[in-house]
């Protein structure tokens, strides 16, 4: 029997609703998606000896942890993984049935300047799937989950000037930040490793509002059945905030909270990490911080909105914001490629 490859892939925006989108489709009985979310295999810079030399520990455990579970049965879903060979690749598409749709998500396939050419390479036929977010709210998305898991204790914009700043091209907690909004030129690459037909591009702000629209969108693209609605009462990846920043930054930099947490009884660490817990509303963008990183992505957004032939113009006013701080795009010239 030969081996099921995936026929469609999420590829980013990160922190653009990839981790919806993923369960989203998860749920359709016509499509299958990886178990792993973002196994990263086609994005080559996604690999051990690419990071930084503090957060290779962790990554060795995960390494470890992965291979652990590519010899199970897979059936419970895992996030994240550095899945290097194509023997383990293959792997995630082994309980494959008769679903028409077969598919993966790993956001920074459209950050990655090698990922959209291996994909072309090894499955050309391959539909691809953009979800894009304003990028200056995407910056910031990235930055309230770096607080949540401790790999930062900066403020937002000391965290933008490190990122400025950072010499090295190794990955880890200063880079990629400000790069994965760099949408027009990785739109770009897809463009011009895929036929504009095989391309769906959608816009987070368009998901927040109308997300029935967009989903059946998104399944006709696929080819499966576009009525189906599936359950999106649950919101994956929501930011918790630490009240104490140092604090959280120690704790994993030292590797002490996993152990905590074996050693402490469930109840307690419930209550620990609710007295830990801010309300997400508590860390808000300075008003400076937007207008200095609108400044910095304009001429990006305005190569993108030309690209697309859509009106980002939404994107580029600093003072249109809500109190969440979430552009409102409209949504007049907003279409997929597809």
């Amino acid at each position: 029997m030969s081996m099921k490859l995936p026929n469609f892939f999420i590829v980013g925006a990160p922190k653009a609703a990839t981790t919806s989108l993923y369960n989203y489709l998860g749920q359709h009985a016509q499509i299958y998606m990886s178990p792993i979310k973002e196994p990263n295999y086609f994005a080559s810079e996604m690999r051990f000896e690419n990071f930084v030399a503090e957060v290779r520990p962790r990554i060795a455990e995960e390494m470890r942890a992965l291979q652990e579970y590519l010899r199970g049965d897979m059936r419970q879903k895992r996030f994240g993984g550095l899945v290097s060979t194509w023997e383990d690749y293959l792997k995630l598409f082994s309980n494959v049935t008769d679903e028409i749709a077969i598919g993966e998500a790993t956001p920074c396939y459209l950050w990655s300047e090698t990922a959209a050419r291996n994909i072309a390479a090894r499955i050309p036929d391959a539909k691809i799937i953009i979800n894009l977010r304003n990028p200056v709210d995407r910056a910031f998305s990235q930055y309230l989950h770096m607080v949540t898991v401790g790999s930062t204790r900066r403020s937002f914009r000391d965290q933008i000037h490190a990122n400025l700043n950072c010499e090295t091209k190794l990955l880890g907690p200063l880079r990629p930040l400000l790069e994965f909004g760099c949408y027009s030129e990785q739109v770009s690459r897809y463009l011009g490793n895929f036929p504009a037909s095989q391309i769906h591009i959608s816009f987070y702000e368009e998901l927040e509002r109308a997300p029935e629209l967009v989903l059946s969108k998104l399944f006709s693209f696929l080819g499966v059945d576009p009525s189906f609605a599936p359950d999106r009462s649950v919101r994956y990846t929501v930011s918790r905030i630490p009240k104490f920043l140092g604090a959280r930054y120690f704790l994993r930099k030292l590797r002490i909270w996993p152990y905590l947490r074996k050693l402490t009884p469930q109840p307690l660490v419930s209550r620990l990490s609710s007295l830990m817990i801010r309300e997400r509303t508590s860390l808000t963008m300075d008003a400076a911080d937007r207008a200095f990183l609108t400044d910095y992505y304009r001429d990006d957004i305005e190569k993108l909105a030309k690209l697309l032939n859509c009106d980002l113009s939404a994107w580029l006013d600093s003072s249109t914001y809500n109190v969440r701080g979430r552009i409102v795009v409209s949504a007049r010239r907003h279409r997929p490629i597809a």
